[in-house]
């Protein structure tokens, strides 16, 4: 008899429900580090980083690309053709088009950083510190958040899941899910 944990049971029911409706879900911890292939098969660099609006929407990644000059692409969700095992592959890709900022107001680990960010509920209700999310591959909505309360309890305890259906406030100090209103 497999012992499952609550973690495992919220993650297992999260993935049924999404490949029922014939959508992926996906974690930042398995992007980050994949190559990223255009259309012609070009490796452009591997995903270090994703962006999100100042309403919670994953907009895209960022990706790294090794060279002496250490170069950081945006590429947007839109131009995602699919999330693979082992790489990400691009629709169409213009060298040319993707120099501009993007405009996203967070990141999950470089600037304006929210890992490691506190989580509350709307109630006041302390979550835990934010360590991973999971989203929608292609509709860029998270749908649910991966928290813990530091290293030794992680240890002890493990992490927690948290489901969430409405938007995340995104604080300076704090980050706000709604988890009783679903």
């Amino acid at each position: 008899m497999e012992i499952v944990t609550q973690h495992e049971y919220i993650l297992f029911h999260l993935y049924y429900k999404c490949s029922e409706r014939g959508i992926a879900l996906r974690t930042f911890s398995m992007l980050k580090g994949l190559p990223v292939y255009t259309n012609r098969g070009e490796c452009i660099g591997t995903v270090n980083d994703i962006c999100l609006s100042d309403i919670g929407k994953i907009e895209g990644i960022m990706v790294h690309r090794k060279a002496i000059v250490k170069k950081r692409r945006f590429v947007s969700l839109n131009d995602v053709h699919s999330f693979g095992p082992e790489g990400i592959v691009l629709k169409q890709w213009e060298d040319s088009q993707h120099g501009y900022k993007p405009k996203v107001h967070y990141h999950l680990f470089h600037a304006d950083c929210l890992f490691g960010k506190m989580l509350f509920s709307r109630a006041g209700e302390e979550l835990g510190m934010l360590q991973d999310v999971y989203f929608l591959e292609n509709l860029g909505t998270i749908v649910a958040y991966e928290t813990t309360d530091g290293f030794f309890s992680e240890l002890t305890e493990g992490t927690r899941l948290i489901k969430s259906k409405q938007p995340p406030v995104l604080g300076k100090d704090a980050i706000l899910i709604s988890v009783y209103d679903q």
